[in-house]
């Protein structure tokens, strides 16, 4: 007994082009949804004011000709903040946030010590890209804000 040809109709058409649909839309919804989920807020809460303020804020940040960097090693993470010529600078206030770029679930927020050349504070890290966002004060209420992205290779415990 042969096998009967079998033909392509417009039913079959329909059900390729509604399933290729389905798919496509379902993958689309998926998505949105994780990327509403997983956003973690707003950096300020009106952009016009915050870009009003910035060069003044800028100006007055580089007049203090500050330098900072950040190291993650045997479960603390140490600050440095240095003045123009290098030497160590011991802040007025110090306020900052450690956190993944992309999610906020891991956000810590660092209780630094200073040791008379940089803050340290405990912490626990995993590896990969993490972000420092701090906010140091002088003695003269000038605010210096900065992100400073840290590079864990390995977990700190």
């Amino acid at each position: 007994m042969a096998n009967a040809e079998r033909k392509l109709t417009g039913r079959h058409v329909a059900m390729i082009f509604v399933g290729a649909f389905t798919v496509i839309i379902g993958v689309n919804i998926v998505l949105a949804v994780n990327a509403v989920a997983s956003f973690p807020g707003l950096e300020v809460k009106n952009s016009y004011v915050a870009s009003q303020q910035f060069n003044d804020r800028r100006e007055e940040q580089l007049a203090l000709g500050w330098q900072v960097r950040a190291k993650a090693q045997g479960g603390q993470l140490h600050l440095a903040i240095t003045d123009a010529d290098g030497a160590p600078v011991q802040v007025a206030a110090l306020r900052a946030t450690l956190g993944r770029a992309t999610h906020v679930q891991e956000d810590q927020s660092p209780d630094f010590v200073f040791d008379g050349s940089t803050y340290v504070a405990p912490v626990t890290l995993a590896a990969g890209n993490w972000n420092l966002r701090m906010e140091a004060e002088n003695a003269d209420g000038a605010l210096f804000s900065q992100r400073v992205v840290l590079h864990v290779v390995e977990a700190a415990q």
